[in-house]
């Protein structure tokens, strides 16, 4: 017997201007005009198809990601979050995230798709040197970003977070803490600061560029960490800091192991139901195939001997404390299972333990992965 944790809905639109050379994430470069309205019918009528899988549970968080969102025209966005709303029950505080590059033509549509129902743009900044933007391959300028941030600002939304990268090709510690610095100075509630991995599958995966080694990394991570933490910024998540009160709502149910409805090409799902079964879902990747009307790509069961790792994969990105009755209102198991595990990790300093919570260590941070192969 499972209880059902709360609902997400996440939506992916796969187009970009152009591709980044770093990012393996599910987006295609544009050949001509974006389909807008034709995809966001298919986005409405794959979300049809999946509404038996929530039970008819209301939303408390919707993601819209990407890909570049803002390519979206208005009338797209607001059909699309109007179709939503007629389809599914929002919650009254509902967090609205769309994603959002600083470029002049996607920040000037900031009031229109707040006026949709969006009240938290997510801006990828990743750089505000010149040079570093050019060689990532983004299209927009250190001055692009700062007037999307102030846009945002201006419009009173509900939050706006700055996306920004480190470790980038050749960077130095000053050029990385100058970055943090620019961001920090426009006083975003949000800053998701996170460090450049080559991934296979790009053209830096084919090219590598040359690094920053470890420990210019580490030097970077904690000046960058200090510098944060005394503009009044808290570490919530490996790479997400937050004014209080501000974190990403959407992200903590992600990784508090709650579900969510993924639709769009490539789009990930997980739903939990009350007879104990979790499944994930994956849609059709490339556009192509999912506007001929083929949404779904697969559906499979979480079986119980991967639960363990699936919820600690999840809840160990967390800074916070993890109560132990989340590990068995979640997975469906008793903490016995993990118990040999859980010993493993205490007395290798990755967790400390009380009665109610199992909170990752400093240590256990540091070696994340060596921690979740306990749980494989």
């Amino acid at each position: 017997m499972l209880n059902p944790p709360p609902l997400s809905l996440y939506i992916h639109i796969p187009w970009c201007v152009q591709k980044c050379p770093y990012c393996d994430f599910n987006s295609h470069a544009l050949k001509g005009d974006i389909p807008d309205m034709d995809y966001v019918e298919h986005l409405l009528t794959d979300l049809d198809n999946d509404l038996p899988l929530t039970s008819g549970r209301s939303v408390s968080t919707l993601f819209i990601g990407g890909g570049t969102p803002s390519l979206l025209g208005a009338e797209a966005m607001q059909r699309l979050l109007d179709g939503v709303r007629s389809r599914l029950t929002l919650e009254d505080n509902a967090e609205i995230t769309m994603e959002a590059n600083p470029g002049t033509v996607e920040a000037d549509r900031f009031k229109a798709y707040q006026q949709a129902g969006v009240n938290r743009i997510s801006i990828g900044v990743q750089s505000f040197s010149q040079p570093k933007l050019e060689r990532m391959g983004r299209i927009h300028g250190p001055e692009e970003a700062k007037r999307a941030a102030h846009l945002a600002q201006g419009l009173g939304l509900r939050s706006f977070n700055l996306d920004l990268m480190h470790g980038l090709p050749d960077q130095s510690l000053d050029e990385a803490l100058d970055d943090l610095r620019q961001a920090i100075e426009l006083n975003p509630p949000h800053l998701s600061w996170y460090q450049l991995t080559i991934e296979p599958n790009t053209l830096f995966g084919s090219r590598p560029p040359v690094l920053p080694d470890d420990d210019a990394l580490w030097d970077i991570y904690q000046r960058g960490h200090e510098l944060l933490s005394a503009a009044g910024y808290q570490q919530y998540e490996t790479s997400a800091y937050a004014k209080p009160g501000y974190q990403c709502q959407h992200n903590l149910n992600y990784w508090r192991f709650g579900d969510y409805l993924g639709i769009g090409c490539g789009a990930h799902g997980k739903l939990s139901f009350s007879d104990g079964r979790i499944i994930r879902t994956v849609k059709t990747r490339h556009p192509r195939g999912y506007m001929n009307g083929k949404y779904l790509d697969k559906q499979y069961n979480v079986e119980t001997d991967e639960r363990p790792f699936e919820f600690f994969m999840n809840r160990f990105r967390l800074l916070e404390a993890a109560p132990k009755a989340d590990f068995s209102r979640l997975t469906g198991l008793d903490e016995s299972v993990i118990r040999q595990n859980i010993d493993s990790a205490l007395k290798l300093g990755y967790l400390t333990e009380t009665s109610e919570h199992w909170q990752i260590t400093e240590k256990g941070k540091l070696f994340l992965n060596s921690l979740l192969e306990l749980f494989l």
